[in-house]
């Protein structure tokens, strides 16, 4: 059988995305096992994405046959919301060009995440299920019943399918990607800060523009995490100009919040802002063709730490958020 036909074989099987909620051991390694067990059966190429803890209990569940699982720490994998959802699809595709489907056992890290961070996490679990539809994989997302209410309401209407044991079934909860898009933008944006540096962009040039991103942000931001400011900026400012209506303005502060300090660069504009114009939500294949407008928005959410975008009858605003040194986990700014 070529790579080609085994790849066709492969996707008509279908992808699939389940919740496996559990509220001890018992729970978790009665879903996890059979799903990492059916995977090694088939021939798949099978990740497990958990802490130490999980890993042990898995290992010690699945004997020798743990030797055929990729065990990876929970807290490298979801290090940022758009870049672990464009790591994963790009594995999934390399997988089946090669024939094999790909099978994540993916447990995300919730408890010290800020509220918008949280946000954002959860919308990657819905658009996942729209980029990835066509890879074939199999992906379980482990959620304990000690996590907080509303992560596990959020998970029920981000997954298809709910694990019972070895069995599958549909989620009564679950709701398409654009609609839980929608409910995660459904709430406005709070106003900027008075003392917000502002600026008024009367056309787009981009030289000038970047000068005074870079004024305000030069003191707060290292090298890397401005340059990566600035390309978020001029990729936002020109969809203003180009889908938007003028006044378009700029401004920039900095969010001090607890375990969230970051800058903040709010771009608004006039104008409602079509979904195909340039939200950015699902990561293009990696061999999806010329990037396009689509991309460009995409590349906004890789470059900073999370992106939110409200747009309306009143305008558009898409605000970006890049964290700052002294952020939470005691890590570098993502």
């Amino acid at each position: 059988m070529s790579a080609g036909s085994a790849s066709a074989d492969l996707l008509s099987g279908g992808f699939t995305h389940r919740l496996l909620p559990f509220s001890g051991a018992e729970e978790f390694l009665g879903g996890a096992v059979p799903f990492l067990r059916a995977g090694l059966d088939a021939g798949d190429r099978v990740l497990a994405v958990c802490g130490t803890g999980r890993e042990m209990l898995l290992r010690d569940a699945l004997g020798p046959a743990a030797a055929g699982v990729e065990f990876t720490e929970a807290a490298a994998w979801y290090a940022h919301p758009s870049r672990s959802l464009a790591d994963c699809l790009g594995v999934a595709c390399e997988t089946a060009r090669h024939g094999r489907r790909l099978r994540v056992l993916g447990e995300p890290v919730w408890a010290t995440r800020p509220p918008l961070e949280v946000v954002e996490w959860q919308r990657a679990e819905a658009v996942l299920n729209e980029a990835f539809r066509d890879t074939g994989a199999a992906i379980m997302c482990p959620y304990a019943a000690s996590l907080p209410a509303s992560v596990v309401a959020a998970g029920r209407r981000t997954h298809p399918e709910t694990a019972r044991g070895a069995r599958a079934l549909p989620n009564p909860g679950f709701v398409s990607t654009a609609a839980y898009c929608a409910r995660c933008d459904s709430e406005p944006l709070p106003p900027p800060p008075d003392g917000a540096e502002t600026l008024e962009v009367e056309r787009p040039d981009l030289y000038w523009l970047r000068v005074w991103v870079t004024d305000c942000a030069q003191t707060t931001l290292p090298g890397g995490d401005l340059q990566r400011l600035l390309v978020a900026v001029t990729e936002v400012v020109t969809n203003a100009f180009r889908h938007g209506e003028p006044p378009v303005v700029l401004r920039t502060w900095t969010d001090a919040s607890p375990g969230a300090a970051a800058l903040v660069c709010e771009v608004t504009d006039r104008g409602r802002w079509e979904p195909d114009g340039g939200f950015g939500l699902v990561p293009p294949k990696p061999d999806g063709g010329p990037p396009g407008d689509r991309f460009g928005m995409w590349a906004v959410r890789l470059l900073c730490s999370f992106v939110q975008i409200r747009t309306g009858r009143n305008g558009t605003a898409v605000r970006l958020h890049i964290a700052l040194p002294q952020c939470d986990h005691g890590e570098s700014p993502r």
